[in-house]
């Protein structure tokens, strides 16, 4: 929308100071998943949990049906996910307004809505696919996807990370 790409412009000429990132605020979805840091997906009967390394930020995925809808909005979304055959699909919303995509300004209303899928394409190769909504911001739907590889080496692990705000 267009006073929408007026205020993505104001950002990205000010992202040192109005990135969330840069304040080491809490990533948001799907920004967490395609930063470059690794995360960890921990799976039990009933939930899923996502764990990053940036901002030590983490996500609980319900995967009961009736699991009831967010009660407040947070920094990294009220996540509920469902398995279509081999396909992990997560259907975010409850997403605060504070998040950016990216270092480039591109923002979003708390009015978003993000559907994601993890489909196992090889041994230690997942395709990432988000689906974002938003009424308030974009004239209509809007996908990314990308590979996510597992991480092979000895030890691998998650690092603490200590996040030290610029400016």
């Amino acid at each position: 929308k267009p006073e929408a790409l007026a205020r993505k412009r104001e950002n990205a000429a000010n992202w040192m100071t109005l990135d969330p990132e840069v304040k080491c605020y809490l990533p948001g979805v799907p920004r967490a998943t395609y930063q470059g840091y690794p995360f960890q997906i921990v799976q039990t009967p009933k939930q899923l949990l996502i764990a990053y390394q940036f901002a030590n930020a983490s996500r609980i995925v319900y995967m009961d049906p009736k699991t009831e809808n967010a009660p407040i909005d947070f920094w990294m979304g009220w996540s509920r996910g469902r398995w279509e055959g081999d396909t992990l699909v997560i259907d975010v919303t409850g997403l605060n307004d504070r998040t950016w995509f990216d270092r480039a300004g591109n923002y979003h209303s708390d009015k978003m809505h993000v559907v994601e899928r993890y489909t196992r394409v090889a041994a230690n190769q997942l395709n990432y696919e988000a689906t974002i909504e938003d009424p308030e911001v974009f004239t209509r739907p809007w996908k990314i996807s990308m590979p996510l590889y597992r991480r092979v080496e000895p030890n691998a692990q998650l690092l603490e990370f200590k996040c030290v705000e610029f400016g």
